[in-house]
């Protein structure tokens, strides 16, 4: 069935990590006259590339890539930047008369994209950093759930709904009751994310909890033989030390004691492993939770070409 919708239109692509967003978003671009929009939140820096999984060179030629290396490492960058600089990439692709595919796995950054933010919803960074503080404080005190709590003081809501471990959540939940003065929860639901200025059609790529455990084995493996301590060294060579924000993402924390010689290659190959698998987990739980994405197994080529083609015709998708 076609609708009436005058939006230009976006195709996102997602999943959890290794799901094989970056391979399905160049093959869809490619097919349908398309440009990739990164929407990974580690991407966007520059000189992350092996541990952020970031497409080659090669493959960057095939198709358009927008927001990736756009920043230095040690750069505030924020989803509120970010929303307006895919926007901007956005209205550029769709002047060509190109279609925009959205591709990346940080589900902050698609909902600013797709939905808009909350009202005053640009990062605090002096409110993050004393956020960021107090949990260094209280996890050095034997007490990391210590933000959570507070969270559930101020938004008993919100907590239930961010893992205790998810520190970017809590910090940013917190964020939002602090400076607005009350429940985010409640605050979400009266903003409703209802800037929505695309026709979008969310794919979201699953191969299932155990295969996708092994794809994340193998990417990890060969992250490490394709030197990703090697560039840990050289970003430290270059004065971009563990501190850092995008120097505190998985993999890039774990290589930190191998290159200052208090782990081993091996045991931070495992971490790197466990860690990843679970940030998966996170990220299936967050595409479960929107109702427009359409489950998608890699592998089936069918649906997800078919599912695009009757998108960009004007046809409304059918979940499975």
């Amino acid at each position: 069935m076609k609708h009436e919708d005058s939006r230009p239109p976006v195709v996102v692509v997602t999943g959890p990590t290794a799901s094989g967003k970056s391979a399905w978003a160049i093959r869809l671009a490619e097919r349908f006259h398309g440009e990739i929009v990164n929407a990974d939140s580690m991407q966007v820096y520059r000189y992350l590339d092996i541990g952020t999984a970031k497409p080659s060179l090669e493959e960057r030629t095939r198709v358009p890539h927008h927001l990736m290396d756009i920043v230095q490492p040690d750069e505030a960058y924020s989803a509120g930047r970010y929303s307006q600089d895919a926007r901007a990439a956005a209205a550029r692709i769709h002047a060509r008369g190109q279609v925009v595919f959205l591709s990346g796995g940080t589900g902050l950054y698609i909902r600013a994209f797709v939905a808009g933010l909350l009202g005053g919803g640009g990062a605090d960074e002096a409110l993050r950093l004393q956020l960021e503080k107090e949990h260094a404080a209280a996890v050095a005190a034997g007490d990391p759930l210590r933000l959570h709590r507070r969270l559930a003081d101020l938004d008993l809501a919100a907590a239930a709904r961010i893992h205790p471990h998810d520190l970017r959540r809590v910090i940013r939940a917190l964020e939002l009751c602090l400076r607005a003065g009350g429940a985010a929860s409640a605050i979400r639901e009266a903003h409703g994310f209802a800037d929505q200025p695309y026709r979008t059609l969310h794919l979201a790529l699953d191969p299932g909890r155990e295969e996708l455990d092994r794809r994340i084995d193998q990417r990890c493996e060969a992250m490490i033989e394709s030197g990703l301590l090697r560039e840990v060294r050289g970003l430290r060579e270059m004065g971009y030390g563990p501190e850092l924000r995008s120097m505190q993402a998985i993999g890039y924390r774990h290589m930190a004691p191998v290159v200052d010689g208090a782990d081993t290659l091996t045991n931070a190959l495992g971490a790197m492993q466990r860690d990843t698998r679970q940030f998966a987990r996170r990220q299936r739980t967050w595409i479960r939770s929107v109702p427009e994405a359409l489950p998608c197994h890699p592998d089936d080529e069918d649906t997800v070409v078919k599912s695009v083609e009757a998108f960009l015709e004007g046809l409304v998708p059918q979940r499975s």
